[in-house]
């Protein structure tokens, strides 16, 4: 194995002379706060939550069945195994940051299970060993055999990067058959379900052979042809519609869209002659400026789990699929590492950073309970009263879902968050995301963050010894303010970007801006005309029924055009700030689904309403919620 940074998405060889490299997750040590407390809390619940369900819903049963050690018929969706692999990732890449004791004897019966199971020629999969015997590689559009691969590849590499390598040597004896299959002289046939590709990127990062690279390079070049077929949902659905670099609008399953772009930005990464970075910018244009949610969701359409047209953003069926989420981040941070080597100021875009933070704290966070051992699967911005339960589309978060993809990909991008806060060239440091802990900066350098963020203005950094690179630190775009003091100096403005401190300095203090404001959509987002969404920091709110008299409505509440917003202090229970917006009325409709225009019904004063944290709302009774609030 070649020597290489244990953190997600870390180039081995930078091609570039400005590269910039994650900090590996042991120099990064999380102490409280929002970001620690939920990786204390996915360790504690959310990783032992996801081992028991493994073992109730059949996926390990899948694979004892095939050795003869159970007598259970096959269960779960066909791609079971990937949420196992998922969950070792999850696991390795806590071991790469410390003990693991709890968790060894899962992780040792899952690897003899999985080397019990594999065959002589390398493949490996439950669903086409077991119910489907004799059938693989048969059914490429649909079986996910590739998808599957990629995450027991990248659980390997976890495990590698902690000094372990049984189950790198199960995902290389899989890996050599499919370059076997599918390489240059084999079939030019591609998965349904993109994964693979950035997995292989990673692989020849981990053992310095381009082959996976290459193999990587091909399945995207194989993609857009539309040797997959139609299907259900069309070719767009298996991101087979159009060649990567043609591309210019995000279409089709979010998850497959995000992911095969995560898998672009890293070829990208590695070898800037790729050719990409036209496509990559344009998709980055198409999704984040007319097809993303406020929150940072992202698919509005319920059928195939996909993108919709641009400006098609409807709050209550908002598909917003956490995994969606998940490898916006993942393609996000890929694409912050590769704007920082390719700028003229070593910098790069803060837009980038500034995405990974608004899908965090929102799209992200929201899928998972105070408790860490319930999750929502798809994430709408409003909740009607009256809404029956649908998995798809629930009123509350489930223990676990028979399509389990999203459990265990919060707990790996959990596992392994302290990787995609803090990066560092030759030149300088770059801080993207806050969180307070203490991180090793390299040549004798700590540097002790305190801050309470994101509900906290205060970013207050000390280094151990005065700093022998620059320091960068990232001023959201949503800070608007913000102020930045060098050793306990004057504060003085800073804009939006990257604010770069020199070398030699013993402690900054970054304050950003935590007014709660008010934001309007695009005025083509139909869905959201004539309401406004409430933003404090980083985080966005949302009124929930929970909050308001059993007599009133949550549909019929509107609130002044520019209201006022009181600070009503933290909640214990929701463990977060609650705010109060003044002014709300009751806005009743009457009885008529529609009526001749009489003007506008009375207004009902209110008073004050709450409103609490998006990714918080469900926490205490199913029941209404609205992020986009109807102003009058």
């Amino acid at each position: 194995m070649t020597s290489l940074t244990a953190a997600p998405a870390a180039p081995a060889v930078p091609a570039r002379a400005t590269a910039w490299r994650p900090l590996d997750v042991r120099r990064v040590r999380l102490a409280g706060g929002m970001l620690g407390e939920w990786q204390r809390v996915n360790r504690d619940a959310t990783i032992p939550h996801c081992l028991e369900r493994l073992e109730t819903t059949g996926v390990m049963d899948n694979l004892r069945r095939l050795v003869g050690e159970s007598d259970a018929e096959f269960r779960g969706p066909l791609f079971a195994d990937s949420d196992l692999y998922k969950t070792l990732e999850a696991i390795g890449w806590e071991a790469v940051r410390g003990d693991v004791a709890e968790f060894e004897p899962f992780v040792a019966e899952a690897v003899r299970l999985l080397g019990a199971v594999q065959e002589d020629d390398g493949y490996l999969d439950s669903f086409y060993q077991g119910p489907h015997a004799g059938e693989r590689f048969t059914d490429l559009a649909q079986g996910h055999e590739l998808y599957k691969l990629g995450h027991l590849v990248q659980a390997a590499i976890a495990w590698a990067h902690a000094g372990r390598t049984a189950l790198l040597d199960i995902a290389l004896r899989y890996v050599e058959l499919v370059h076997a299959t599918f390489g240059p002289d084999g079939r030019d046939d591609i998965d349904g379900h993109p994964e693979i590709e950035t997995a292989l990127v990673e692989l020849a990062r981990l053992t310095g052979d381009d082959r996976h690279r290459e193999l990587a390079r091909r399945m995207v070049e194989l993609r857009g042809h539309r040797t997959i077929g139609e299907g259900q949902f069309g070719g767009a659905y298996y991101q087979d519609h159009t060649p990567v670099r043609e591309a210019r609008e995000a279409t089709g399953h979010a998850v497959r869209q995000l992911y095969l772009l995560a898998g672009v930005a890293d070829l990208e990464l590695d070898d800037p002659a790729s050719g990409y970075r036209e496509a990559l910018d344009a998709l980055w244009r198409s999704i984040h400026h007319e097809k993303m949610y406020v929150t940072g969701g992202l698919g509005s359409r319920h059928r195939g789990e996909s993108f919709g047209d641009p400006y098609e953003l409807p709050a209550d069926r908002a598909y917003s699929e956490t995994c969606a989420a998940i490898a916006n981040l993942h393609w996000n941070w890929r694409m912050l590492l590769l704007d920082a080597a390719d700028a003229a100021d070593g910098r790069g875009d803060a837009r980038f950073a500034d995405e990974l933070e608004r899908g965090l704290y929102n799209a992200i966070a929201v899928s998972t309970s105070v408790d860490g051992r319930s999750y929502f699967y798809s994430n709408p911005l409003q909740l009607r009263t009256g809404h029956g339960h649908e998995e798809d589309a629930p009123s509350l978060r489930l223990d676990w879902y028979f399509c389990a993809c999203c459990p265990p990909n919060l707990a790996r991008l959990l596992a392994s968050v302290n990787g995609y806060l803090v990066t560092e060239s030759d030149a300088a440091t770059q801080f993207h995301l806050y969180a307070a802990g203490e991180y090793d900066l390299g040549e004798g350098v700590t540097a002790t963050v305190d801050t309470d963020f994101p509900w906290s203005p205060r970013v207050a950094i000390v280094f151990s010894e005065p700093t022998v690179r620059a320091t960068q630190l990232r001023v959201p775009a949503w800070a608007d303010g913000a102020t930045l003091s060098v050793d306990g100096g004057a504060g003085v403005p800073v804009e939006p970007g990257y604010a770069e401190v020199p070398a030699g300095v013993a402690s900054v203090e970054l304050l950003l801006p935590m007014e709660a404001v008010f934001e309007r959509a695009h005025p083509w987002v139909d869905a959201a005309r004539g309401a406004v969404a409430l933003r404090r920091g980083p985080v966005y709110y949302c009124l929930e029924a929970a909050d308001l008299p059993d007599s009133v409505r949550l549909e019929d509440v509107v609130i002044p055009a520019r209201p006022t917003v009181w600070d009503r202090g933290w909640d214990a229970g929701l463990q977060a700030p609650v705010l109060e917006v003044l002014g709300a009325s009751v806005l009743r409709g009457g009885d008529d689904l529609y009526a001749r225009d009489a003007g506008e019904p009375a207004a009902v004063d209110l008073g004050p309403v709450t409103a609490i944290p998006y990714f918080r709302w469900a926490n205490r009774t199913p029941g209404a919620m609205r992020v986009w609030v109807p102003t009058r």
